[in-house]
């Protein structure tokens, strides 16, 4: 019954074609097209934080024409407290609002879009108007022990009171159990706690321990038919009145109670609870009294310059009861709850077995109200006003995260910059958009807690967003970019030290728009056709949940996939969406998988049981042992003997219990005790792509991702290494002639030499450092083999640019107009003092002499700028030529040289601290913390004035000391031309 209505859910979820996710693929651009350039789906976003009050309409719109000038496409609006000093401009008050409206209409005179959290801060719905009542809620028992035969009249302790509010559950008595037995691990199986997940490496996130059934003497347990429900004789007051029978009894009196969790990091006007996440009328009325009015301050731009709604990360604590709790447990599981409640105190009731499956169909029940009350309810009103909804459904969830997070038209993941905590997500994220359909999958993407210090950079953070990318993610939203209330105090805002600091005070910024047009060009290619995988990993029946892939990850941080790929796959799409044809297990959206993975769990309902048979008779093939035994107390015990049966009939009577085996059922198999890579080169035939170093130099570190389109087979390939990588033999599982399509550059190309085998293309690869590129396979295929041309031409030099070089800087920054350099040198290692401490851009200048000979159409000439820190933008006779972002720091100048002289103007960035240092080394003009965050804002630059101490830069966090060693900066060389080798 309940699956039905979770199935109903979201056929209406799938029917609701939301604005955002449509435009991937309503009027796409064809491949070339759209991989040249990029449409506004394809683009990058951006968390906007604005930092507790501090904001101005001037700041918003310098914001904004920022951000579309370096090509984001959207952003993620948050306001938060993390402790810099309170601006004038006070949450949800009538300038806030005009101010909100502000931002959305210059989104819309701009072209980008704007989502808006559910909530102040970054927690999941509430705020100061969510009453008591209405917000999370927790069972609280307090204990009475009586002696009878005796007639009392007592007082029942309260149970412990959160936020003023409680109401009364029942009251239950039994007879005192002997000993001290209790349920292990009752905290989090209860869901009173829930654990968060380590940033430690290879360390699993916290999650219930499996249930035990040791065999306990009677007296040890409470028998449920001995348990008195003593409800109607408790009176207002708390007053039991009763006859106590012979014997110790307890007396439990349940209620429920507030949480007590508050939005965070929410802005002072914003604190408040979190509203019920069971419950749908305390979600609606939470939509009312704030989203509601932000959608009725902005009429037509709702769904327009506002287009969805966003739930982050879960970080306000479990929940496990909501006032209709017992109605609902009724509807979904069958019985009455009241009678089991002792074993949410950890308790024995009845059995360790009946109070296990009790609380798994407690928290299976909590699973589905939050899907359906909570994320299902925010997605419908969400859509009721023409937007869409976001989901980060992790980090201490108190149900599975991929029933949770499927409610969302864009599911999210996260990962980090500086740790390895969240990697797991992004593999959940991408499994949903795979398996329910979603086209576009996001990741709030590089952020970190404090190492950044303006050290990060598009060069060094290439490797890791290109593992985002394998891992199947499609959309970046870089964490993150603060608010820029003022128009002249660089670096300025900061959100303390949270996240890359990705704003336009950055001096890189401008030259960041290189750096988005290759993400835009990745993630368009990425949001095309249908990622392919051979195998559905199928997860465990059971809440909280969070998926740990079982096999086919390599080694290392963040884990590489391996040559053949996966998805998680949520028991209710196996339920409603999954089916076969041809022997694939296939989903309605156009996924399929060769391959059914079971869990190891020894649990399964019958359901799911049934449904897996179906499969395997209909022709699918499923690996996996067989299951023991149904979950929870619904149809207990006559469940368990029916799963007996059906496990009979798929995997033979008393086999798969042990051992190794197959056997076939219909026209489909089932396998058991046999190793993944045992079975899957018969199964699937080849691994979908897989590297090797052509002379015994062991694994090259490529990733890659493979998804396909009617027309095409798009392999993203993308080296790890930081040097250059030669000689790569490349095997794909694919046919036809292979093009390389360059994501930095936009170019496409044929890749002449390459080895058709019967099921494997063989094409030879080279990677620069950190480099990644496309591999296209486009239909129909030939068929043929090829010898060509090296697919890559080893460049050689054939001019050293020595200069002279002139090199200027801007006015206000204590260097030098301009300089002449007999030979390149790192800024830091310059006498001049202004030099050595200047951060920002400076250009360089010289003649660049090039022979007559040396100009050939079929050789093209690159210029190679050797060691860059950290961008530089070329161009050549007044010709702009591009952003060199990343190693090797090159580009194609045969377009635009000439015999003879020519002029060359490099414009090179560098990174703030060195200026922060240098001022570091100034008195101090600001009030500041010891890790360097402002404390209060100084009056000089509330007056927009100059810093008293003569300090050139100001943020709001700094955390660079005096005697800190500079960076090395600017460009460094050497500088050469470079050209293939004459055939």
């Amino acid at each position: 019954m309940r699956t039905r209505r979770l199935a109903a859910n979201m056929a209406v979820l799938a029917s609701i074609v939301w604005l955002m996710a449509a435009a991937s693929n309503a009027a796409a651009p064809d491949l070339e097209q759209g991989f040249r350039s990029p449409p506004h789906s394809a683009r990058p976003w951006v968390y906007w934080f604005v930092m507790d009050g501090n904001q101005s309409k001037e700041g918003i719109t310098a914001d904004f024409e920022a951000l579309k000038r370096v090509g984001i496409g959207g952003v993620i609006f948050m306001e938060v407290d993390v402790g810099v000093p309170r601006g004038p401009v006070e949450f949800m008050s009538p300038r806030w609002r005009e101010m909100f409206k502000h931002a959305n209409s210059e989104a819309a005179r701009l072209g980008l879009t704007i989502t808006m959290p559910a909530s102040p801060g970054w927690t999941g719905s509430g705020g100061p108007w969510v009453r008591p009542e209405q917000s999370m809620q927790k069972l609280v028992t307090s204990e009475t022990t009586v002696a009878g035969p005796a007639h009392v009249a007592l007082s029942l302790p309260r149970p412990p009171v959160v936020a003023g509010y409680y109401r009364d559950v029942a009251v239950l008595a039994f007879p005192t159990p002997e000993g001290n037995a209790r349920i292990p691990d009752i905290e989090e199986k209860a869901v009173y706690r829930r654990g968060h997940f380590s940033s430690e490496p290879g360390v699993k996130p916290l999650l219930p321990q499996p249930a035990a059934f040791p065999s306990l003497p009677k007296e040890q347990v409470i028998a449920a038919d001995r348990i008195v429900d003593l409800t109607g004789k408790l009176d207002a007051q708390g007053k039991l009145i009763w006859d106590v029978p012979p014997g110790r009894w307890s007396v439990l009196r349940f209620g429920h109670t507030s949480t007590g969790a508050n939005t965070r990091p929410a802005p002072a006007p914003g604190l408040g609870l979190e509203c019920d996440k069971l419950d749908k009328g305390a979600l609606d009325a939470h939509f009312r009294d704030f989203l509601g009015k932000i959608v009725s301050d902005l009429g037509p731009l709702t769904g327009r310059s506002l287009v969805s709604l966003h739930i982050d990360s879960w970080e306000m604590g479990p929940q496990n009861w909501t006032a209709r709790f017992p109605a609902e447990f009724r509807s979904r599981r069958g019985y009455d709850i009241v009678r089991y409640l002792p074993a949410m105190t950890g308790r024995v009731v009845d059995s360790p077995e009946v109070s296990e499956r009790f609380l798994w169909d407690v928290r299976q029940t909590i699973l589905e109200l939050i899907a359906e009350n909570h994320a299902g309810r925010l997605a419908e009103l969400a859509h009721q006003h023409g937007m869409g909804l976001s989901i980060e459904p992790y980090d201490g969830t108190p149900c599975d995260d991929m029933t949770y997070g499927a409610r969302a038209d864009v599911p999210m993941g996260e990962f980090w910059y500086d740790t390895f905590q969240t990697w797991f997500s992004c593999t959940e994220a991408a499994s949903i958009a795979h398996t329910y359909g979603r086209p576009v999958v996001q990741a709030e993407a590089f952020t970190c807690a404090s190492d950044e210090r303006w050290l990060a950079h598009p060069a060094i953070l290439k490797t890791l967003g290109d593992w985002a990318f394998c891992e199947g993610i499609n959309r970046f939203v870089f964490h993150r970019y603060a608010h820029q209330p003022w128009l002249d105090r660089v670096p300025g805002m900061t959100m303390g030290p949270y996240g890359i600091h990705y704003d336009r005070t950055q001096t890189w910024f401008e030259m960041s728009k290189a750096w988005n047009d290759y993400l835009a060009r990745c993630q368009f290619l990425l949001q095309q056709g249908h990622y392919v995988a051979d195998v559905a990993f199928l997860k465990p029946e059971a809440s909280p949940q969070v998926f740990q892939a079982p096999g086919l990850v390599g080694a290392g941080n963040p884990p590489d996939r391996a040559g053949y790929r996966f998805d998680a796959v949520n028991p209710e799409v196996v339920l409603n969406r999954m089916s076969v044809k041809d022997g694939r297990l296939v989903l309605p959206d156009g996924m399929s998988y060769r391959l059914l993975v079971l869990p190891d769990s020894p649990v399964m309902t019958l359901a799911l049981l049934r449904k897996i048979t179906a499969l395997v008779n209909d022709g699918a093939v499923v690996l996996g042992k067989r299951p023991a035994r149904a979950p929870g107390l619904s149809g207990y015990p006559k469940c368990d003997d029916e799963v007996t049966q059906l496990a009979d009939a798929l995997w033979g009577k008393d086999e798969g219990l042990s051992g190794r085996g197959v056997r076939k059922v219909g026209r489909g198999r089932i396998i058991w005790g046999q190793e993944l890579d045992s079975i899957l080169p018969d199964l699937a035939g080849p691994a979908d792509f897989v590297a090797y170093a052509e002379h015994g130099g062991g694994d090259p570190g490529i990733r890659f991702i493979h998804r396909r389109t009617p027309e095409a087979d798009i392999y993203f390939v993308a080296s790890r290494a930081e040097k250059s990588v030669q000689e790569v033999q490349g095997f794909f599982r694919a046919a036809g002639p292979p093009e390389l399509w360059d994501p930095e550059t936009g170019r496409m190309r044929s890749l002449p030499t390459y080895l058709q085998a019967k099921d494997t293309m063989l094409v030879p690869l080279r990677f620069e450092p950190a480099q990644s590129y496309f591999v296209v396979f486009r239909r129909p295929a030939s068929g043929r083999s090829a010898t060509g041309t090296s697919n890559f031409p080893e460049l050689k030099p054939v001019l050293d640019v020595a200069g002279p070089w002139s090199l200027s800087f801007p006015p206000g920054w204590e260097a030098p107009a301009k300089v002449t350099l007999d030979r390149l040198v790192s800024w830091s290692d310059h006498p001049d003092t202004g030099i050595r401490h200047f951060s920002g851009t400076a250009t360089y200048r010289t003649t660049l002499n090039v022979p007559a000979d040396s100009i050939n159409k079929d050789r093209p000439l690159t210029l190679d700028l050797g060691n860059v820190q950290v961008m530089a933008d070329v161009s050549l006779n007044g010709r702009d030529l591009g952003i060199a972002w990343k190693p090797p720091y090159r580009v194609d100048i045969s377009s635009t040289v000439e015999p003879g002289p020519n002029d060359l103007i490099v414009k090179v960035v560098n990174l703030w601290p060195n200026r922060l240092i240098a001022d570091a080394r100034k008195p101090a003009d600001t009030p500041r913390s010891p890790d360097g965050m402002s404390t209060s804002w100084p009056e000089w630059l509330l007056k927009g004035q100059p810093s008293p101490t003569g300090r050139l830069t100001f943020a709001a966090w700094n955390p660079w000391k005096a005697d800190a060693k500079l960076l090395p900066s600017g460009l460094i060389g050497p500088v050469r031309l470079l050209q293939p080798q004459a055939p």
